[in-house]
């Protein structure tokens, strides 16, 4: 009992610091909403046309307008279109020549420039894109110029009727299917980053969150609860209550937000909950460490989020540990994110459960035994003093 109203005079106490509520609970899911919103954004490959004036050339400009894949931006100066490339406004450039009816009409091919840059990534990805609808507009094309060939109608006769015979013709299905759906990074867009965030800011906080518990020792309201019948343990367990508790509540938060507002699916239930109490539980310990081993609150405050910063950009929550090299990654397994970054891959990417996570759940419980087990020592000598 007495461990319970410990941790809930803790909560209540950090309930009523707004700046700390602010840091806690606000800022993460902010960050998340922004960081959602930003990659749900993009629908398609950001692709900038600059087109002559012309019949085929509108046709196709309205063609790539409609494709799914792509979101085009009309451009009437070649050189804006490029400078929109070097600021990475767009993916690519494509560029639809003058005299491309003329061309066409003669039967001579045309070549349409698509140009990317080395440093985009999504280059290849719009090229393809740009390739298949052009694709479709070339072969009604050839089909009225073979026909003109073989008959007295004109080009510009027959190419209506090429299109109208490309929507009753029988199409070539092509069945796509992905074969080793079992990925080695998370899924893309807010998937990635939903859970990754996660297990950054409930780190990052906790070890802010030790300035409360540095505070209250300050105040002495340790002192005084020893003054009556409780036992250091329990004032180190009503600790570590609340700050689990504090850790459970940022997850929760989280796990909601990308569930409700952005549809992220956080796989098999049983272990994405162990997982999280898991992930809270070595919040719990880094919190609590923090607080026993800084001696100001403005030390916890400071250092604290530096070092949760640093833990969690070398355990893989700001890029895959995928694209690094070993030795990269093989050091950010020191750091209890990338055990918990690879158990999130396994749930999300792979569709694993509870049996398929149990070495990083191991290892978390690890980490979270001894950041606990020093904290306690370092707190019952100074309880006890």
């Amino acid at each position: 009992m007495n461990v319970v109203t410990i941790a809930l005079v803790s909560l209540r106490r950090l309930a009523r610091d707004r700046i700390a509520l602010f840091f806690l609970v606000l800022l993460p899911v902010v960050v998340i909403l922004v960081i959602g919103a930003v990659m749900r954004g993009q629908n398609g490959f950001r692709v900038a046309v600059v087109a002559a004036e012309g019949r085929f050339a509108g046709e196709l400009t309205q063609s790539l307008a409609a494709a799914g894949t792509l979101v085009t931006s009309p451009f009437t100066d070649e050189s804006a279109a490029k400078d929109a490339l070097r600021r990475n406004e767009v993916d690519a450039v494509l560029l639809i020549p003058a005299g491309m009816d003329r061309t066409l009409t003669a039967g001579a091919p045309v070549e349409l420039p698509l140009l990317t840059t080395a440093a985009s990534g999504a280059g290849q990805g719009a090229w393809s894109a740009v390739a298949s609808v052009v694709a479709d507009h070339a072969a009604t094309v050839q089909a009225a110029a073979f026909a003109a060939t073989r008959t007295s109608a004109s080009f510009d006769e027959l190419v209506p009727l090429a299109r109208s015979l490309d929507r009753t013709v029988p199409q070539v299905a092509v069945r796509a299917e992905t074969v080793g759906s079992t990925g080695d990074v998370l899924p893309p867009g807010f998937s990635y980053s939903a859970p990754t965030m996660l297990v950054f800011f409930v780190f990052i906080n906790a070890l802010a969150g030790g300035a409360a518990l540095i505070q209250t020792r300050r105040l002495g309201i340790h002192a005084r609860i020893l003054a009556g019948p409780v036992r250091p343990r329990e004032v180190i367990l009503g600790e570590t209550l609340c700050y689990l508790a504090l850790t459970l509540l940022q997850s929760g938060l989280i796990i909601g937000v990308g569930g409700l507002l952005f549809g992220v699916n956080w796989g098999d239930p049983l272990a994405a909950v162990t997982l999280t109490f898991m992930w809270g539980l070595v919040g719990a310990g880094a919190g609590m460490l923090s607080g026993a081993l800084f001696r100001t609150p403005e030390q916890a405050s400071a250092i604290g989020p530096a070092v949760g910063i640093g833990a969690g950009m070398l355990g893989g929550c700001t890029w895959p540990l995928e694209i690094v090299p070993p030795a990269v990654r093989a050091a950010g397994h020191v750091t209890p994110h990338a055990w918990a970054v690879d158990a999130w891959t396994t749930i999300l990417s792979r569709g694993g459960g509870l049996d398929d996570i149990l070495r990083p759940l191991a290892v978390l419980g690890t980490f979270a035994a001894l950041f606990l087990g020093a904290a306690t020592l370092r707190l019952r000598r100074s309880l006890t003093a």
